[in-house]
């Protein structure tokens, strides 16, 4: 190491070791009583080595499904009857005084559903008939719809959903889970993306980036179509043994680097190299629903070879039984404004709904045929809901939409240790407030950590000077969710 690099370092253990007021003792009882990272123990060696939790996980693993644009809560899953009762009317006053909304002003029209809705499973909940194949799932599904977020427009709220603020630059959920827990498969990510309906997520990549973590920890995006990863492939005229032979002259460079530096990214960085060489062997066979069989196919309907939210379903299910530990799967298309018939309540939504109740349905009757629900946890949401009136720019129109909506909407989970056939929270009559058990998006990621081992306020990095959490400085376990 460069001997002023070497000297600084010794300064600053000195220091350190001299100002603790309790010396050697007090760190091994800090130590005892917080608890240090697991990640932290291991990222100079393997980065991605399995890693254990806080305490005993009730899940292994999670996938989540991201609506992306935020369906209409209000349309599938949150039956109001007296909106429909008062539909056309206008908008009461005190649910708009000193409001802002994305694309409404003025007075709006109440709006109740469009669509027939009954009970189902044996729960009895409310579902619409826009989801027919989630009524068979009903008994495994575990719904909260007293949701609520601080964010009414797009990118803001994904980020704050999947980072813990609406500003880019911290690690996503993904990346948490990733750096707390590692891989079980040393050939796979700990985190991997999978996007469809051809457009990338409203936060863009700091959806499923590391911020300031390490980047071995970022999700790795995989296609459905064409090379799984860009980019990992070995270039024409290169074989095996000659990559072999490059990644260890630029592991020794990268070494060097480290030595003198001590930079931790370096070794990220070997660590990121060694990772993409096995993945090229072990990513294809994961990513190739073709050996599948055809029962299974048809069941979600996939098809080898194409790009749609039924295939990174089924390809979800494959990488989480080869240990990958987050799977995020994103589908673009669920801003239902109604200013086009794609994107109104009736035909539009009948028709989104056919390409994603069909393949998550059969994901969950997977999972658990296979014995892998139990302690995988799916989770289906967007980054907010839809206003219980019309959207603004259609008042005249024959198509219907709702726009952005904060305060109240509806996500469910299954698996992993949530209550199955369970609804939790409420909104009032009309779908504007949470009138019930509140669960704001941070106390959704507690206990979305909670459910993998880990107590939130303990999985931390510390960055710029503090100790930084999923959670930012909030949110609380939702015990009433857990089975």
């Amino acid at each position: 190491m460069n001997p002023a690099f070497s000297k600084l370092q010794h300064q600053t253990r000195r220091h350190f070791l001299q100002q603790t007021t309790a010396g050697i003792g007090g760190i091994a009882l800090s130590s005892l009583l917080a608890g240090e990272t697991p990640a932290a123990e291991r990222s100079a060696i393997n980065p991605l080595a399995p890693a254990e939790p806080h305490f005993a996980p009730r899940a292994k693993r999670v996938i989540y499904l991201h609506m992306t644009g935020s369906p209409p809560n209000l349309d599938l899953f949150d039956h109001k009857p007296e909106l429909v009762k008062r539909d056309g009317q206008d908008c009461p006053d005190e649910f708009l005084a000193g409001r802002e909304f994305a694309f409404t002003s003025g007075t709006p029209k109440l709006m109740g559903s469009p669509r027939k809705w009954s009970r189902v499973g044996k729960s009895g909940m409310w579902m619409s008939d826009a989801i027919p194949n989630f009524h068979k799932v009903a008994d495994e599904m575990c719904v909260v719809h007293s949701m609520h977020t601080d964010q009414f427009n797009h990118a803001p709220a994904e980020l704050l959903v999947y980072t813990g603020s609406p500003r880019s630059g911290r690690p996503s959920m993904g990346s948490w889970v990733s750096y707390g827990l590692g891989s079980e498969n040393e050939n796979l990510p700990g985190f991997v993306v999978l996007i469809s309906s051809g457009v990338q997520p409203n936060g863009g990549k700091n959806s499923f980036g590391s911020g300031f973590l390490p980047s071995v920890y970022q999700g790795v995006q995989c296609r459905s179509k064409g090379d799984p990863v860009l980019y990992a492939s070995d270039p024409p005229g290169m074989d095996r043994e000659m990559r072999r032979l490059s990644l260890d002259a630029l592991g020794d460079l990268n070494r060097l680097q480290a030595d003198e530096m001590g930079h931790p990214e370096t070794l990220t960085r070997i660590a990121q190299y060694e990772l993409a060489f096995r993945m090229q062997t072990a990513v294809p066979e994961v990513m190739d629903i073709s050996q599948e069989s055809a029962k299974t196919l048809e069941e979600y309907g996939a098809t080898p070879g194409a790009s749609s939210l039924a295939n990174n379903c089924l390809l979800a299910r494959r990488l989480v039984e080869s240990g990958v530990r987050f799977v995020q799967l994103f589908d673009w298309g669920w801003d239902f404004h109604g200013t086009t018939s794609d994107n109104g309540l009736t035909d539009g939504l009948t028709k989104k709904c056919a390409s994603m109740d069909r393949p998550i349905s059969a994901l969950i009757k997977d999972l658990k045929d296979r014995g892998l629900l139990e302690d995988t946890l799916v989770i289906w949401g967007g980054e907010f809901g839809r206003t219980p009136f019309r959207e603004g720019r259609t008042a005249k129109s024959q198509v219907l939409g709702r726009d952005h909506y904060p305060d109240a909407f509806t996500m469910w989970m299954a698996g992993g240790g949530v209550r199955g056939g369970f609804e939790y929270g409420g909104s009032d009559e009309l779908g504007f407030r949470v009138a019930e058990n509140p669960v704001h998006v941070h106390d959704l990621q507690a206990t979305i950590l909670h459910q993998l081992g880990f107590d939130h306020e303990r999985l931390t990095y510390r960055f710029q000077g503090r100790d930084y959490r999923l959670t930012d400085v909030h949110g609380q376990v939702v015990k009433e969710l857990l089975a």
